[in-house]
């Protein structure tokens, strides 16, 4: 497991991945169950009459299985990955039982914080990648991360 990072050690540009994570059918319709109980995420038959065709995995099954696998991969702050707020949020293509994840993350933007002087703030664009490296989620979001104490 990599060291965690003050603010002072990222650059724009830097990036971080992820291990991998596989996605079982029931996986995805336990999370619907409680989360997205749409059909397309909890049945196979309703799915096949669904504009997705098969069963897939709700979008916010896939954004916490993105951040699973941001807080064990490479990319870990001081403190934790503590978001301020996403900019962008989109699901370009369904997750399907059998899909792989990962996740690749690259720092965007760096800045000091206004109101929190200690800390910096850190723009950074999460793409989370099925097995055939296609795009499943991305997210712009902003974090903050402590810089060193001098």
């Amino acid at each position: 497991m990599s060291t965690p990072l003050y603010y002072e050690d990222l650059a724009v540009g830097q990036t971080f991945g992820t291990g991998t994570v596989l996605v079982e059918p029931d996986m995805i319709k336990v999370f619907a169950a409680e989360f997205d109980p749409q059909p397309f995420h909890l049945d196979q038959d309703a799915a096949r009459a669904s504009l997705f065709g098969e069963l897939v995995a709700s979008g916010w099954h896939t954004a916490a299985l993105t951040m699973r696998l941001l807080v064990t991969g490479e990319f870990r702050i001081v403190g934790g990955l503590i978001g301020l707020g996403a900019e962008e949020l989109r699901w370009p293509w369904p997750v399907h039982p059998g899909d792989v994840l990962r996740v690749e993350s690259e720092v965007m933007e760096l800045r000091p914080s206004k109101s929190h002087p200690g800390h910096g703030l850190v723009r950074v664009r999460n793409t989370t990648l099925n097995q055939d490296s296609e795009p499943v989620m991305i997210t712009v979001v902003t974090m903050i991360a402590p810089r060193r104490v001098s």
